[in-house]
This record gives structure tokens, sequence and C-alpha cells, in this order.
């Protein structure tokens, strides 16, 4: 079926609408799972590196299987993949509740409900775009703040239900609630045509033309072809004297009018054999060449250099600048703030922040004066000096102004897309942002519980944060340099005009 041009209203905001929840009740609890973190600290007494595993894979697994789930959503639709991830999301939330150990954990709250998140994400995604053209960059704008606000809310749900319903009650409270998303992805109306004619089945002689790579149709074809008489003729040799009797009686009979129809269904089915068989190699050609294609552009991707830049601040960014949402409440515990100080909790303000921080910066990388490398190289300094100093932070104020500071610069993400379309071109930004993506959920996976193992072999949090801090300057401060384009384009051109300037002179004084 033939799809319809994308509508950019109508249901598409319907589609924005549930899109936006559907990342609202997924992302909610993953993202603000640092409320639970204090909560299976105290009740399995694990490390704090070991119990951190459990968030940052509900985080990471996503990002890493990225390639796997768009798959599944090109295959199968929205519609259905967003079904499937609402009760794998519900269940991984419930079975959680029943965890008799950490390990558990790491499956269902981490493996399982961090792979829905990753397929939701993706549905989400795709279907608006499918949706939306000229008003895309809004429609992903609104629907990327839903998992922001499920931040906000989360934390203080959670640690209310915790209250009245203990830890168990509450995630089962929570999966209960994921199972809205079902509601959600039954109204993720596929965007297709269903009055168009089915298209035509190809013909098997029409076939290799449009799959060949190489000129070589005629000449395959009769190599299939003598292969095939060959194999014909090997096993006639191996039949017995009766069957070759037989045989020289059949050519006897090819010679008399009844039977050259008879003689022509052989000839006419070696035909077929032989063009199927060269439709299988050229398609194996294709799809080998296909592979090379992928290797060499991952290849000359890599070559340059604000590129590679960008892998290496992305995984650094990720490393130390994803722990404080999780781990921030027990900041607070380690610095002996009272519950009673707690005005909101620290992690809805790194939420409702972080959604602030989207729309502004998004906002700003608009203008077409402000460079949108510069400014994503910007929030990465200044995030890592803002985590540099948490550890000089001691009361619940300062900790509440330093949330409010890395959550708005944690909103980087919206102008994250701009960023790698300006380093590779809008040609490349699929591949570069899918290697990008993995490189981001391995920085979350690892990044909390390099953190908590810091805690635990140091019993303070003091140096984790300055180790988070120097990991974000580090990235931030490679990717700059490597953005300084005037230096490399000085030496580029400074080798190129001395000869020509040379020669020129050469040539007329001759």
């Amino acid at each position: 079926m033939e799809r319809k041009k994308s509508p950019d209203g109508g249901w598409g905001w319907v589609i924005v609408f549930v899109s936006f929840f559907t990342q609202f009740l997924c992302y909610g609890s993953p993202l603000a799972v640092g409320v639970l973190y204090i909560e299976w600290l105290d009740v399995f007494g694990e490390g704090k590196g070991k119990t951190a595993w459990v968030g940052s894979l509900a985080s990471g697994v996503g990002l890493l299987a990225s390639p796997i789930c768009s798959l599944c959503v090109s295959s199968f639709g929205a519609r259905s993949v967003t079904i499937f991830s609402g009760f794998m999301v519900a269940g991984g939330l419930m079975l959680s509740s029943f965890a008799p150990n950490i390990y558990f954990l790491f499956l269902s709250y981490g493996i399982i409900v961090g792979l829905g998140c990753g397929l939701l994400y993706t549905a989400t995604v795709t279907i608006t775009c499918q949706y939306f053209d000229s008003r895309r960059g809004l429609a992903l704008g609104l629907i990327s703040t839903g998992s922001s606000v499920g931040l906000f809310i989360y934390a203080a749900l959670q640690r209310m239900l915790i209250d009245f319903y203990g830890l168990d009650g509450c995630l089962l409270i929570v999966g209960a609630l994921a199972l809205n998303i079902l509601a959600c992805g039954s109204l993720m109306r596929p965007l297709q045509v269903s009055d168009c004619p089915l298209p035509e089945k190809t013909a098997p002689e029409n076939v290799p033309d449009r799959y060949s790579i190489y000129n070589e149709r005629v000449k395959s074809q009769e190599e299939n072809i003598n292969i095939l008489e060959k194999s014909y003729s090997n096993e006639a040799k191996c039949k017995g004297a009766s069957a070759n009797r037989d045989w020289k009686q059949e050519n006897l009979l090819h010679k008399s009018p009844t039977t050259v129809a008879h003689a022509k269904e052989p000839e006419t089915y070696k035909q077929k054999v032989a063009e199927q068989t060269y439709f299988c190699k050229q398609l194996a050609k294709r799809k080998w060449q296909l592979y090379k294609n992928y290797c060499s552009e991952t290849v000359s991707l890599f070559k340059n250099k604000v590129f590679s830049a960008l892998f290496i601040a992305i995984l650094l960014f990720d490393i130390g600048g994803f722990p404080p949402s999780l781990l921030m409440e027990d900041v607070a515990r380690s610095s002996n703030v009272k519950e009673e100080e707690s005005i909101m909790p620290l992690i809805s303000i790194i939420g409702i922040m972080t959604a602030v921080g989207k729309l502004l910066l998004g906002i700003l990388a608009d203008f077409k004066w402000i460079n949108t490398l510069y400014l994503y190289v910007a929030t990465l300094i200044i995030m890592g000096l803002a985590l540099c100093a948490i550890p000089f932070a001691k009361s619940y104020v300062t900790l509440a102004i330093l949330s409010a500071i890395l959550g708005f610069l944690t909103g980087n993400w919206s102008i994250f897309p701009y960023v790698t379309t300006k380093t590779v071109g809008i040609e490349k930004l699929a591949h570069a942002y899918g290697i990008l993506m993995f490189f981001a959920g391995l920085g979350n996976s690892l990044g909390p519980p390099i953190i908590g193992w810091f805690y635990d072999w140091t019993q303070t949090y003091d140096i984790a944060f300055y180790f988070s801090g120097l990991c974000v300057l580090l990235g931030g401060f490679i990717l700059l340099l490597a953005a300084l384009a005037p230096w490399d384009t000085c030496k580029k051109q400074l080798p190129k005009r001395t000869p020509t300037t040379f020669l020129y002179k050469v040539a007329s004084n001759v």
C-alpha cells in the first residue's frame, strides 16, 4: 500500500497526544528510579554500585537495542509494537514487586522495562514523523516533554505510594498505570491508503533486470542451464540399463509432432530454475554490496574528526551526567538533609527543568546567529562545572539549585539531532544518530554503577562527582577543539595557495 502524504494536523494531533502520554507512562518510573533506589538499598542491603545497575539498565538497554527496536517498528508497525511494549513495561513493573533479590530486578526492571521503553520511544517517534512534515519539530518537541513531565510527577507519586502502600504496592500500582499504554497504542492509526490497488507481482523473467548489479544476465543464465544439463546427465549415467533404454526411447519419440509440446516442458522448467537461481545470486550480491556500503559509510563517519569527538563527548556525557537523576536523593540523605526540609523531591526539580531546557534550548537552536555545535559544547562545560560543585552543597537549597541547573542542561538532548545533522549532513543523519545512540546507551548503563562503586570504595560522593564532572568537561573540551574549524581551514588552505601562486609566477616570467 502507498502511504499518504503527511497531513501536518488532523488525526496527527491525536497521535501527538497519545505519544506524549505513552512516554509519560513508560518513562515516568525509570527516570524517577532514584526514589526506588533508596528503598532497594535498605531492603536488599547490597552495595550502591550493584544496586545502581537496576536504574542504569532501565535507561541504557533501550538505547543499546535501538537498531532492534527500529527493525521491530518497521516490520510490525507502531500500533502493534506499542501495545506489545505496554504489556512489557506493565509486566516488568509488576514482576519487580515480587523481586526476592537484586538480581531478579536486573531482569524484571532493568531489561524488561528498559527494552519496553526503547520500543515505545521508537514507535512514538516513528509514527509522529509519519504524520508531520512541516511541523515535525514542534510535534517531536511536544512528545519529548512527556518523559520529563513523567519524571517530575512520578518522583513525588512514587514517594507518596511508598509511604502509603510500601515498595511492593507502589510497583504494583505504577505497573497498573502503565497498562494505559494499551489504550494509547490502539489510537495510533497507521497512515496508509486502504483503497489502493495491490502492486502487480513481478514476473520471474523480469526480476534479474531489476536486481542486477553486474551486466551478466545472459551469460549467467547460460551457465546455470549448462549446470542443470550436466546434473541431469550425471543422474542419467547413474541409472540402470533399463532406465537408459527408456531414456533412448523418449529421445526417439521427440521427432514425432505429438511429443514436441512435451519436449519443451523440461526446457521451460530449466529456464525458470536458471532464472530463479540467477535471482538468488544477484540478491545475495546486492545484500553483500549493501553490507559493504554500510561498513564503508561507518568508516567514513569516524574519519570525520568532529563526529569522532562527538561520539566521545556523548559517551562521557552520559557516564557523568546521567547519575545525578538517579542518585541525587541519596546524595541529599548522605549530606544529612532532613525530609522535612525537602519542599519538592530533587528528582522532580531535575524533571521539570529538563522539560524547560528542551524547549528553550530548542528555540535557541533555531536562531541563525547561534552556532548549535558551540551551544551544545557550552552546555557540556557548564554541566561539568555544576557536577564538580555538588560535593560543596550541604543544604537542600544548594542541592535544589544545582539540580535545577543540571536538569536544564540535560535538556540539550533536544538540540543533539541538530548537532548531528550539522556534523555529518542530513543524508547520513539516520546512520550517524543510530551509532551515537548506541554509545549514549552504553554511557547510561555504565555511569551510575561507576559512581556507586566510587562511593562503596571511599564512603563519600565527593570523589565520585569530581570524576563525573571531569568526564563531562573532558568530552566538552575534546568536542570544542575538534569544532574549531578555522584552524583546520587555515592549515588546509595555506599549502594549496603557496604552490599555486609560485607556479603562476613562473609561467608569467616565461
